[in-house]
């Protein structure tokens, strides 16, 4: 038996392992299997090229608590070591940048997740166990070796009886880690880490029920049997060609992905490249709500099929982050932290060709059924929009298949509706109006009134849109959004067409003091307007840069206009053309002051502004008015 000294010239490198990586403990097993698959794998490429006269077979990758004697025990059928590798590999290599390690980490380890990061992964061992020990036999005709080390820098090394090719991990769990030595712990964390894994992962066997045959009498029991129990999925779909694969193939992988989800996803789109940098994966589309914060972390990050994480911010663009899927590469690292992914070149690479991938699969799917995506699009146009506002690029490619529904259900590119409105929506400057409401039930009133012009007015109701329309209006020439309520209609779209009050100037100003004795001044600003007889007497608006700015402020971005808490303002339209106007300039003090409040109280009731205790008094008011 030998013994000796591991490679490294600190001796307190194993209980930095313990506490800097405390909290993530867990992912030891994830270590040691990916190791094991790697070394499976290994064995699998020699075999191919004619390396070796070894037989591959079917490995398994085993694992087994041993509860009672607490270990657990990682077997593989790979490659396996012989005693100078185990040297080389176990005592050299994984810690020929444990100084590095130490001085970078030392403060911040946790943070940074050193594990994988200069090859400690198998040391991940001791996070969990006092003991560990290695049983490994070479494909080589060698003799097996029996390496031992009980978390210190001292080691042994023996010949071992071991016959079969492979690798055998033995934990010795510690007192403070026995929750691993809990088998429904431990499928867990397979099921967590290791579920697409490329080599079968066996932990024990189960049951499984057999189908009863077609002749079978009515009171007849299936008969069950005892059967390995599999925790992975060693073919995935991602991991194969588009080409082999069906639709029903993308569902039924979704379900894998999201057992508990049972609303079918509205698209997929498959990533597969391998230049400038590998990256294959598969991206939904689910039925989006219009709270964005609660779709997040949905996303799946694999780096050979071992899972990674499901944070994809900075690798995903954010705008994405709302999809479900899975992304593996090989080139991003296990364990990194998150300033290091944003930073990293190849990681913006990534970034960049999902953006133009979605967009370019989001414009096919346009294209090839226009009509299919138009029924879609209320369930989609939250990432779409937020990708818009969010991603140059994508905002460019989007231009083709960003849709703008009319209150009236008609879809139209940007394109379309700039070319469908022009003739009836340009104002006296040039500039193309487009008129939108937010909410079609609260701004019925003003919608109509518009389509009674001939105006179309498109819907936009997605929480962003006051952002969005901030870029569109920056980005494209003589261009203004106007929501339907910001005035009334004959002032929506400026013309030189002047409309003539019954009213004179004199009127008009006795009219507007009358009014300024009633109306808060704090809250509305009072316009005298010549609109039709048949129009409401009174409107309240509120003027499309303020309501725009205190919505942006509302959903994050308001205060880099520097206007804090903006206050409540409307402009309270007075319709000088109407009869009841002349009624009220007409009439006796207390009841023209009577007519103003319950008029006033009217237009706040169709803008939803009237609540409370103010509510209860209006209706209590006009009450008495029927009586």
């Amino acid at each position: 038996m030998a013994t000796g000294k591991i490679n490294v010239s600190v001796d307190n490198i194993f209980p930095l392992i313990k506490k800097f990586l405390y909290s993530d403990h867990e992912i030891f097993l994830r270590e040691l299997i990916s190791n094991a698959t790697d070394a499976t794998l290994k064995l699998k490429h020699l075999t191919n090229i004619g390396e070796t006269d070894v037989e591959y077979g079917n490995p398994v990758i085993d694992i087994k608590v041993d509860k009672e004697n607490k270990k657990i025990h990682v077997i593989d059928q790979g490659i396996g070591m012989t005693k100078e590798e185990v040297e080389k590999y176990i005592n050299e290599v994984a810690f020929s940048g444990a100084e590095e390690f130490l001085d970078k980490y030392k403060d911040s380890a946790k943070d940074s997740g050193i594990i994988g990061h200069f090859g400690l992964g198998f040391y991940s061992a001791f996070m969990v166990a006092h003991k560990v020990e290695i049983i490994t036999k070479s494909y080589k005709d060698e003799p097996a070796a029996h390496w031992t080390c009980s978390g210190t820098t001292e080691f042994t090394l023996e010949d071992a009886d071991k016959q079969d090719r492979g690798t055998e991990i033995i934990l010795h769990i510690n007192e403070d880690d026995e929750e691993f030595l809990e088998e429904n712990r431990i499928e867990e964390l397979l099921v967590k880490y290791n579920k697409f894994m490329p080599i079968p992962i066996r932990f024990g066997t189960k049951e499984e029920t057999l189908p009863l045959p077609d002749d079978a009498p009515e009171d007849a029991k299936p008969e069950t049997k005892t059967v390995d129990n599999i925790i992975n999925n060693p073919d995935p779909a991602w991991t194969k060609q588009p080409t082999d694969l069906e639709d029903k193939d993308y569902k039924d992988f979704y379900r894998e992905l999201y057992p508990m989800q049972f609303e079918e996803p509205l698209f997929h789109i498959h990533l597969n490249v391998d230049y400038p940098f590998n990256l294959t994966g598969i991206l939904y589309f689910p039925k989006m709500s219009q709270d964005m914060n609660m779709q997040r972390d949905k996303i799946q990050l694999y780096q050979n099929q071992v899972f990674v994480t499901d944070n994809v911010e900075g690798i995903v663009p954010e705008f994405l982050t709302m999809l479900r899927g899975v992304i593996d590469s090989p080139d991003i690292p296990l364990n990194v932290s998150r300033s290091y992914l944003q930073a990293d070149g190849a990681v913006k690479k990534i970034s960049s060709y999902i953006t133009r991938k979605v967009a370019d699969k989001l414009k096919a799917l346009f294209n090839n059924n226009r009509e299919d995506f138009q029924e879609k699009w209320n369930d989609i146009k939250v990432v779409i929009e937020y990708g818009m506002l969010t991603e140059d690029k994508f905002y460019e490619k989007a231009q083709k298949f960003a849709l703008y529904p009319t209150i009236d259900n008609e879809y139209y590119t940007f394109e379309e509706l700039k070319e469908a409105i022009k003739d009836n929506q340009t104002d006296k400057d040039g500039n193309l109006v487009i008129l939108y409401a937010s909410n079609q039930n609260e701004q019925h009133s003003y919608i109509e009134a518009a389509k009674d012009k001939g105006y179309k007015v498109i819907l936009l109701d997605s929480p962003i849109i006051s952002h969005l329309l901030q870029k569109l209006e920056s980005s494209e020439d003589k261009i203004t959004f106007t929501r339907v309520d910001s005035d009334h209609v004959d002032n929506l779209i400026k013309t030189d067409e002047e409309k003539i009050s019954k009213l004179s100037d004199d009127e008009k100003e006795k009219l507007k003091g009358d009014f300024e004795k009633v109306v808060p001044k704090e809250k509305y600003t009072i316009q005298m307007e010549a609109m039709d007889s048949n129009a409401a007497p009174l409107m309240i608006t509120q003027p499309e840069f303020m309501r725009r700015m205190k919505e942006m402020q509302q959903t994050g971005g308001g205060g880099m206009f520097g206007m804090g808490n903006m206050p409540e303002m409307y402009n309270l339209v007075v319709n000088t053309n109407h009869p009841l106007t002349a009624e009220i300039l007409s009439a006796e003090e207390e009841t023209q002051q009577r007519l103003i409040k319950q008029s006033l109280d009217l237009a706040r009731l169709s803008q939803n502004l009237l609540k409370g205790e103010e509510l209860t008094a209006f209706i209590k008011r006009s009450f008495e008015m029927v009586k």
